[in-house]
């Protein structure tokens, strides 16, 4: 890990691909076009350098101008910006593996990506619809595709050059460990909801031994129920009560105030973890505290702001985001 006190300049090597991911990132799940623009280019304004997207946010097209626009005002290289952006669940089919990524390249402006994941493990009946469903509502799951065969795919997308890492997104250990196994490529990154009350302790420590990068999205607790209801039971299973959650996301919040993303040495007595997270915020000010946490407790900042969190709700054709504040005054 390349480390400094300000979280903004720490980077990440990734050691199963190339290049080196911030530490700290911005989420995209941002429903509102217009408001994806201008949060965008005040994120990379305040300092973020790695911005989370994915097919399924349907807002690429605005990330990229905002992201062109403001590299272009602030002078800076594409080669200093980070951008993960995911496959969504219909397009598992390694036929529709590279069409879905030249999309992906398109709408964002790229002439290659930083690192793509597979969104979810779980495959839907192939097709323009993202959301697929019987009559009954029941989602329409595509069984003639195998997580490996969509991970061949990703890993043709590597040696073409134009995509410089891979890995997955919401996945549990289970579903990981054969896909590491066999895999040519292995996993760069593996993305999944991580906080206090989930720390997902066994996945990380596999991580940790494989050198695949943790990278946690909720960091500071997920509220979304919803999300809950539609994840497969082992998701479900996994997801602890949020009661009491304020007080795990406050230990969080002065984790990331005092330049660490997430120690539990601050929440706990174990050992010392340093995991990517990202926070994310629509509006200026609030990414400017986001993005340097460490000025925002000089500053008594973190006092009126706090850390914010993003929402994942995919469930039918909604797409929703929620953020809240902590460490209330």
């Amino acid at each position: 890990m390349i480390g400094s006190s300000d979280l903004r300049m720490t980077r990440i090597p990734l050691n199963h691909g190339a290049g080196q991911m911030p530490a700290l990132g911005f989420g995209t799940l941002i429903p509102d076009a217009a408001v994806t623009i201008t949060a965008t280019r005040d994120a990379l304004g305040a300092g973020f350098r790695h911005f989370d997207c994915a097919e399924r946010y349907g807002n690429e097209r605005e990330v990229g101008r905002a992201l062109q626009a403001g590299s272009a005002a602030g002078g800076i290289a594409r080669e200093d910006i980070f951008i993960t952006t995911k496959l969504w669940n219909s397009n598992h089919r390694p036929e529709r593996a590279e069409p879905a990524f030249e999309a992906r390249l398109e709408r964002l402006g790229l002439k290659y990506l930083d690192l793509y994941l597979i969104h979810t493990p779980y495959a839907f009946q192939p097709g323009d619809d993202q959301d697929p469903r019987h009559q009954n509502g029941n989602v329409l799951y595509d069984r003639d595709v195998t997580l490996l065969d969509t991970w061949k795919a990703m890993e043709s997308l590597v040696d073409h050059g134009k995509c410089r890492a891979i890995g997955l997104s919401d996945i549990g250990l289970n579903e990981l460990k054969p896909i590491y196994e066999s895999a040519r490529i292995k996993p760069a990154v593996v993305q999944v909801e991580s906080h206090p009350y989930l720390p997902e302790t066994e996945l990380l420590g596999f991580c940790k031994e494989k050198g695949i990068v943790f990278f946690g999205f909720c960091t500071l607790r997920s509220r979304d129920e919803a999300g809950a209801a539609r994840r497969p039971s082992h998701f479900s299973d996994r997801r602890a009560s949020w009661q009491d959650a304020g007080t795990g996301a406050a230990c969080l919040g002065r984790a990331a105030r005092h330049g660490r993303a997430h120690h539990s040495q601050v929440c706990g007595p174990s050992e010392r973890e340093f995991r990517h997270l990202y926070p994310s915020a629509r509006r200026a000010r609030r990414n400017q505290s986001n993005s340097d946490p460490t000025a925002a407790e000089s500053s008594g900042e973190h006092r009126r702001s706090g850390f914010y969190s993003e929402r994942k709700m995919n469930k039918g054709a909604k797409r929703g985001r929620r953020t809240w504040k902590l460490n209330r005054s």
